[in-house]
Formats: structure tokens, sequence, C-alpha cells
């Protein structure tokens, strides 16, 4: 039985508070009907003997002391169904493209279960994004937690649209589907990524969820458990590869930091909340695999550094909680490089389970990329760090003051920046190209400085030899 109460004694920014309820339970619906007839929805956020705090989803203007409070006996639900592929949804999950409402054929609590630690399976498998400093250098695995650090003004949004286009499984012929959820997005960015998504097509494998930076703070909570739900329901009940995109989760804290101020709580390091932690950890912790489950879900979240600050408090957190993060340069973007990924602050800790050659469970080989790939992705990494530090040498001494060994790392530090980093937008490559195209600038190096490659490595793609076995059956039918 639904109960209504009149008892608003105070009304502070996004929050309203009611005195002498019953007992209600945290997370409860609540609809509020104004003295003019219109309502609006909320969420229980607080409980306690003698007041209730609830967050109003479409804003507390217009609400007065006559208001009338309903408690709905139920937490909030997101009616889930596979026609959700090929919608945009706002960041409530109401349907803003125009189609017909989603019939559901479940409706799952937004706050979703925590995956039993026993019950998770090992992430293994690649995915290939099609962008080498990915590929190549912070390998994205399926049921991982990868996500891009980046900076305002930067283009983490248009990487997270070639990754929503190109990322797939490679080898399995199972089904791949992205669910991208935006919050604080200004209408410019929402229509930017509505037609990116309509244009390729990319559309029809996805669901999108959109808050808008003029939606309500309340809401920008809301819009990644949605994401979240959808994709634990194509995952685990679809079979489904699911491929979370949040960005920019940035704004997500600049929300809880804004309601926590509206709750009056002693807030924690700059003014976030000090439960920040676990909040993002119960957002992160929803990507994964579970044994004896097809789908699998993998997630990339993108957050903006605040003055590009990596120990600003989002940053740091999110670095303890997930696998690695992709790290934006702001330098790489001035010098006109796209993606403008800076590989050596960069890191995929689970990299190694799904790379190079190894046995399954039955002892069979499985090939997920390449032998190569780890060898050839350290010695990379070695030289450009390399060469990046003789820039500051160079900058002091000049470069006619370097060894002939030097200055190859210096040009090789270049030609890894212009060729391996810098790609089109629309540039799709496999991960033997980018094995390749890593192997032709070591091939610039001097032999004896590939320190890293095993010599069986050398012999079979180093460019030197491969030109040579290539030349090789030529000059055999020469001679006959």
């Amino acid at each position: 039985m639904a109960r209504e109460y009149k008892t608003i004694s105070e009304i502070a920014g996004p929050l309203v508070f009611v005195q002498q309820t019953e007992p209600v339970a945290y997370g409860e619906l609540v609809t509020i009907r104004l003295s003019d007839g219109s309502t609006k929805r909320g969420q229980v956020l607080d409980s306690s003997k003698d007041l209730v705090a609830v967050q109003v989803f479409e804003g507390t203007s217009g609400i007065n002391r006559d208001a009338s409070v309903k408690f709905l006996g139920e937490t909030l639900k997101l009616g889930v169904s596979k026609d959700m592929l090929g919608r945009i949804l706002s960041g409530a999950g109401d349907p803003i493209d125009g189609g017909p409402e989603i019939v559901p054929e479940a409706r799952l609590d937004i706050i979703g279960a925590a995956i039993n630690p026993y019950a998770r399976d090992n992430p293994s498998e690649f995915i290939q994004t099609g962008i080498s400093t990915i590929d190549g250098m912070n390998t994205l695995v399926r049921g991982q937690k990868l996500p891009i650090f980046s900076g305002s003004g930067l283009p983490h949004n248009e990487i997270a649209l070639q990754v929503a286009r190109q990322a797939k499984v490679r080898g399995s012929g199972e089904e791949f589907a992205v669910v991208f959820a935006a919050m604080g997005i200004t209408n410019e960015e929402a229509q930017f990524f509505m037609r990116d998504f309509e244009r390729t097509g990319a559309l029809q494998r996805a669901v999108l969820f959109l808050n808008l930076a003029d939606d309500p703070a309340i809401e920008r909570l809301i819009t990644p458990r949605l994401a979240l739900t959808a994709a634990e329901y194509l995952a685990y009940e679809h079979d489904y590869h699911v491929l979370v995109i949040l960005t920019d989760l940035t704004n997500y804290c600049e929300a809880l930091r804004q309601i926590g101020a509206a709750r009056e709580e002693v807030p924690g390091r700059r003014g976030y909340p000090g439960y920040m932690y676990t909040d993002l950890a119960m957002l992160y912790e929803r990507a994964g695999k579970i044994k004896g489950r097809k789908g699998s879900i993998t997630q990339f979240p993108i957050l903006t550094m605040p003055g590009d600050d990596i120990t600003h408090p989002i940053p740091d957190l999110s670095g303890y909680i997930t696998e690695g993060q992709i790290v934006v340069s702001r330098e790489l973007h001035r010098k006109g490089v796209y993606p403008p990924v800076n590989v050596l602050p960069s890191l995929s800790r689970l990299m190694n389970a799904g790379i190079g050659v190894k046995k399954d469970h039955h002892g069979n080989l499985r090939t997920l990329t390449r032998e190569d790939h780890k060898a050839v992705s350290d010695q990379a990494y070695a030289g450009y760090a390399e060469g990046r530090d003789l820039r500051g040498l160079v900058a002091i001494v000049g470069k006619e003051a370097l060894s002939e060994r030097d200055r190859k790392f210096l040009e090789f530090a270049d030609m890894f920046e212009d060729k391996v980093v810098r790609q089109g937008r629309d540039e799709d490559r496999s991960i033997e190209q980018t094995l390749d195209l890593l192997w032709d600038l070591l091939g610039h190096l001097p032999e004896e400085a590939l320190t890293r490659l095993d010599r069986k490595y050398i012999e079979k793609y180093h460019p030197k030899y491969k030109a040579k076995a290539a030349h090789a059956p030529a000059a055999v039918a020469a001679t006959r």
C-alpha cells in the first residue's frame, strides 16, 4: 500500500526532507504531487527514524511545503529487452529517438547484483579495437575494465566512438554489442554521438543512454547504472559480448559532490564525498566474465582529469579499482597526432593474459594474437622511452653531440609517434598490421640494441631477414 505524507520540512538543492514517516527503504521510489496537480519523481537517498531525504529527478523548483510525498514501496528498475539494440534513450531510460516505447521482457533493479568472486572467470580473450596504441601496447581483454584518462578539450570522445565502431572479438563469431552512456554532455556533443553512430551503422548493435548537461544532477547518478543493467541483461541472458563505454565519469563524480553538499555531509578530499571510492567500485566491478556463461561485460570508462592532474581523486581512486589506464596526452594533441595516446604512462594489467599463444584448460594451444606480441611490444616501449629521454638531452646539448646510436633512438621516437600512434579516425588496423608496423620501425634500430627480442623472433619477423627469406626462393628458382 503506497503511503502519502504532507510533512515536508525542508527543500535544499535537489533534495526534499520529509518528517514523521513510517519506515521506508533506502533507494525506494517516490512521487511528489505539487499544489498545481503536476507530479515529480524521486528516490530515497537517506532514511532515519525522524527524517527521510528524497532526491528529486526533475529538480525541486515549484515544490513547496504543501506538496504531498508518496512512497511507492519499490526500487528503481529498468525495463529491458533485446529490442533496446539500435535505440537512443535519455539518461533516465526513456526513448528520445522518436521510436516506440520498448516493451520489456523483464524489469531489473538498476543497482544490480555483485558478481561472486568465486564465480568470476579470468579475462583471457583479446578484443581488437583497431587502434595500434591500444591493441599493440596496452591490449584490451574481454571482461576487463580499462579507463581512458584524458583532459578537457582532448579527443577522448572521438577515441571512444572509434572503439565503439571497430571493437570485435576475433575468430569467435559471437555476437558483440556496445552500451554507450554519456553523462553531463552538451546538446552539441549528444548530436555528435547520435550522428556518428547513425552514419557508421554502429547503432544497429548499440544502446545509447544520453544524460545532458541541463538534465538534473541526480539523473547522472542513475545513467551509468541503467547502462550497466542493460549490459548485464544482454550479456548474461542473450550471450552477447558487451563493451560498455561510460563518458564522462568526472561529471558523475561532480554530481556526487553536489548531492553530498546538499545533504551537508562532511566532505573528503577536494570536497568529494568520502564514499566515492565505494561508489565508483560499485560501477567498475560490474565488469567481468562469469564461469559457465558465454556473455561478458568489458568496461571502457572515460574520465577527464581536472587540470590534467593524474593525482586528482577521480583518476587516483579509479586507478586502484580498474586494471590499468589509457592516458591521452596534451603534448601529442598539440603536435596534431590522433589518437594522442601516450603509451609510457598507459598500462593494461591484463594484457599478458590476452595476447600471444596460450594453452587452454585441455592443454591445446590457442593463438590469441601472435607469438611475438609481448616481446615486440616491450622492445618498442623501451625504444620509445629512450628516444623520449634523449629529446630532453638534445634541448640542452644539441643533436650534434649525440652518438650514432642515440640518434637512431631519437629518430625511432619520432617515427613511433608518426607511424604507430598516428592513424586515421576511421582506420581499423588488425593486430598483424600493428605488429608488422612495430617490426618495420624496430628495423631502423641497431640489431644489437634489440635486447628484449628472442633471436628466433628476429630471424622470423625482422624486415632484414624477411627480405632475405623472400629473395631466397626467387634465387633458387633462377638457378634452376
